[in-house]
């Protein structure tokens, strides 16, 4: 299945982090303590979610991070986006020229369409949706019964 990097998953972490509280400035040293990553690693995610434009970086004693837009106008595709880059389920879905066999394969369409399908459930939720509880807990055991007994019989 489709897996975000270790560090996408933190930035999706720190920008929900942040949206709860979308007017406070937050110090590297802070978001590190408060989402419990290292100093590094929070420091690292903060500086690419600043250079992409999400989070707006304040200089001096009193500086740090804060929301660059309200949370409802940042979407989870853009926090991956400014992760990662392009999302694409294939290299061929992300931008033409990519592959060596995008000229005769007879698939590529249904590919696109797919990665187009995920960029839009993942556009569809912003981090003020991540900031709230989940009212209906997702039951992942329909996945694992998916993976177990085949696709048809686990949805029977």
């Amino acid at each position: 299945m489709l897996r975000l990097s270790k560090l996408t998953d933190y930035g999706t972490v720190i920008m929900t982090h942040m949206a709860r509280e979308p007017g406070r400035i937050c110090s590297a040293a802070e978001v590190a303590a408060e989402i419990g990553v290292s100093m590094p690693t929070a420091s690292k995610i903060l500086k690419m979610l600043a250079r992409q434009k999400l989070l707006h970086s304040l200089r001096g004693a009193k500086g740090g991070y804060l929301l660059a837009r309200p949370p409802q106008e940042i979407s989870i595709a853009q926090v991956i986006d400014a992760m990662e880059g392009p999302a694409g389920m294939t290299e061929c879905s992300i931008a033409a020229g990519l592959c060596a066999q995008e000229g005769t394969c007879s698939i590529r369409a249904n590919w696109q369409r797919i990665s187009l399908a995920i960029f839009h459930a993942l556009d569809g939720v912003t981090l003020a949706d991540m900031t709230q509880p989940t009212l209906h807990p997702v039951d992942m055991g329909t996945l694992h019964a998916w993976k177990a007994a085949g696709r048809k019989q686990a949805f029977e």
